[in-house]
């Protein structure tokens, strides 16, 4: 529903006869890592990690076909000699990452001259529809409770913030521009169950009261059909993708 687009576009943008050595960070369940995996040569080394060693487990079991190194890496600190990668890409990942500044170093550092730092960031909530839907829902029951850690997935979607993250790290030449895709779900009530209940929120919800969940559903539900469709529920979505060659 939101993976899967960017993921695609991402792919496009890999220069496929130049990497010899590409490293995935923040892979999750691996729906990038298939994409990557098709669009660099054969003979070319993939390196898939995540910090998160379940999220990783899933993904082998998903891709354990296909030739693909699996790390528990964390990207404040890369495992990696200098200039020795050809390509990093980070799909949804730098946001959550403490030291930002520490992470993008990193990646400077063990990129070859010319390699290739790639990845994506939401833009604001507002600019996705169906994620903004489910949290203005979910703010009648619990406001008081939005803590910041709530807000980090959109937390990098400042192109110039970025930019001077990438500088400060030694990058010179960078590309950022923010890119609209359509978020495309079966239905509307499967989209609404999904965003609430695999929400930041869903955990801090469900401990006030349980009830709250499926009235919250139901609103998102109801909303999302009227403004985008009940089946299938087509929504805008925002993301900002970002290239930096070293």
């Amino acid at each position: 529903m939101f993976f899967e687009p960017y993921a695609i576009e991402v792919a496009k943008r890999i220069p496929f006869p130049t990497v010899s050595v590409a490293l995935e960070l923040a892979a999750g369940t691996g729906r990038v890592t298939r994409h990557i995996r098709k669009q660099i040569p054969d003979s070319a080394r993939l390196i898939a990690s995540d910090i998160n060693e379940e999220m990783l487990t899933v993904a082998k079991e998903k891709l354990g076909n296909l030739d693909i190194e699996w790390q528990t890496i964390d990207a404040q600190q890369l495992p990696f000699s200098d200039s020795s990668v050809d390509l990093i890409v980070c799909c949804f990942g730098y946001m959550f990452v403490p030291d930002k500044p520490k992470a993008f170093a990193e990646a400077y550092r063990v990129l070859r001259q010319g390699g290739l730092l790639l990845f994506t960031t939401w833009d604001q909530l507002e600019h996705n529809a169906a994620s903004y839907i489910s949290r203005m829902a979910a703010k009648k029951y619990c406001e008081e409770i939005l803590a910041e850690s709530h807000n980090l997935a959109t937390s990098m979607s400042d192109e110039a913030c970025i930019r001077l993250l990438l500088e400060h790290a030694g990058f010179l030449k960078i590309a950022i521009e923010k890119v609209q895709k359509n978020s495309v779900c079966a239905t509307a009530r499967a989209a609404a169950i999904g965003l609430v209940q695999n929400g930041p929120l869903f955990e801090a919800i469900k401990k006030r009261n349980p009830a709250w969940v499926d009235e919250i559903i139901n609103t998102t539900e109801a909303e999302l059909s009227e403004k985008f469709g009940a089946a299938p529920m087509v929504a805008p979505i925002s993301a900002v993708i970002s290239q930096a060659w070293k």
